[in-house]
């Protein structure tokens, strides 16, 4: 697939200054050989270390070889598509994932944070946007407040559900296996960390809960929408809201 982007590779050197990027490797995934070699460049630059990988099989490959930081998944690869691919790595990893895509259609780029995309990017795109997008997700997977430090447990269950903190994936009470974005998990574990309690919004966004930039109060009800559709017809009645308040997770949680 074939795109282009707008601008010079100075764009990310003259965000470069004062950032130090150079123990963090990204992995940048895509069919267009200009693109991957281009990003890379631009990436390298701003100081990361970069691998890059043209289909799944090579993705898979540099997973095995590195311990990679970040992903820059292009959607429309050939054989195996981005969607394909980022639901097969969170099975199995929570390396965080930004998806690329040059299509218009936002179901696609719903379909992507729904397979478990950390954030996504629209091509073409300015380097300057890309670069933020890869330091808030990397701020996000690495920094997260005290109060997230990882529960000394390998998963959660209540109301029949389990929630696998390893995999970062939730299990129905039917054995259907429910992918979560980084923004859906890390909303899920505030909920579970304090189940039965009433967070308010402003609980929740000092919790980080929401990406930097996003509106504030909106935001949160949309993430909790979200996340309530991921169990389907019990949304409503694990995630509750609490008028005037905030919401809460209404359920007795074992940790295992």
């Amino acid at each position: 697939m074939a795109t282009h982007i707008n601008s010079p590779r100075t764009a990310l050197r003259r965000h470069h200054a004062d950032v130090d990027n150079s123990a963090q490797h990204l992995l940048v995934v895509d069919d267009d050989r200009d693109i991957r070699l281009l990003l890379a460049e631009q990436l390298g630059v701003a100081g990361f270390t970069v691998a890059v990988a043209g289909d799944g099989t090579a993705m898979r490959q540099e997973l095995d070889r590195h311990a990679i930081d970040l992903v820059i998944l292009d959607l429309n690869l050939p054989r195996e598509d981005g969607l394909a691919l980022c639901r097969q790595v969170r099975m199995t990893s929570t390396v965080p994932i930004i998806m690329l895509t040059a299509r218009g259609d936002p179901i696609d780029r719903i379909l992507g944070l729904e397979m478990g995309a950390d954030d996504y990017v629209v091509k073409p795109f300015e380097p300057r946007e890309l670069l933020a997008r890869i330091r808030s997700v990397l701020r996000r997977a690495q920094a997260l407040p005290t109060n997230l430090d990882p529960l000394d447990a390998r998963r959660a269950v209540f109301a029949g559900w389990t929630i696998d903190f390893e995999f970062r994936q939730m299990v129905a009470p039917e054995g259907r296996v429910v992918m979560l974005s980084g923004a859906e998990f890390r909303l899920l574990r505030m909920f579970i960390e304090y189940a039965n309690r009433t967070l308010t919004r402003e609980q929740l966004l000092a919790m980080g809960a929401i990406r930097q930039g996003e509106g504030l109060d909106r935001a949160i009800d949309l993430q909790v929408s979200r996340l309530r559709n991921k169990f389907g017809r019990d949304g409503g009645d694990l995630i509750r809201t609490v008028r005037n308040e905030g919401y809460v997770l209404a359920a007795a949680v074992q940790l295992e």
